[in-house]
């Protein structure tokens, strides 16, 4: 789910399995990724994983750094990080997205060498785009709760929100 010139291109970290038996990103019931961009101000309702288009209407599209679906990304190998992020450039590259949000820090410290990266906007770029790093939304990510979420993705709706 990505068009040119998006506000934000959400990376998670890759399906999970119920995400891809039903084609639709942050699936899985207790996931709080909908819900988060809600109440982060993202989205004029809660929507539902099957409305991922009107996302990409609003601005926002979705795309995952590995491909492959798992249980849990703890299954996922450091090549396949590594692997991703040079799929991402590209797509970055091609569609040109204002922000790129990677939703897992950990996953992010493996696929750009970063070990001592933190949450929030990065001071490098990414082809281009500006980068920010945010917790999971998962359900199993238990360090962050919704309020934590919420604060985190609010700040970067705010700076979504400015012109170019």
């Amino acid at each position: 789910m990505v068009a040119p010139g998006l506000k934000v291109l959400f990376c998670g970290i890759n399906p999970g399995l119920y995400s891809a038996a039903t084609g639709n990103h942050f699936a899985r019931p207790g996931n709080r990724f909908w819900p988060t961009l809600y109440a982060a101000g993202f989205t004029l309702r809660l929507l539902h994983p099957s409305e991922k288009d009107e996302l990409l209407r609003s601005g926002y599209g979705l795309t995952n750094l590995v491909n492959r679906a798992t249980a849990s990304a703890d299954e996922l190998s450091p090549a396949e990080f590594v692997a991703g992020r040079k799929r991402l450039a590209m797509k970055v590259s091609r569609y040109r997205p204002r922000i790129v949000a990677f939703l897992g820090l950990g996953a992010y410290r493996h696929a750009f060498g970063r070990p001592a990266a933190t949450l929030g906007r990065q001071a490098e770029t990414f082809e281009g785009a500006e980068v920010w790093v945010l917790p999971s939304p998962s359900g199993l990510n238990a360090n962050y709760q919704m309020p934590a979420l919420v604060k985190l993705f609010r700040s970067l709706w705010r700076q979504s929100s400015r012109s170019r």
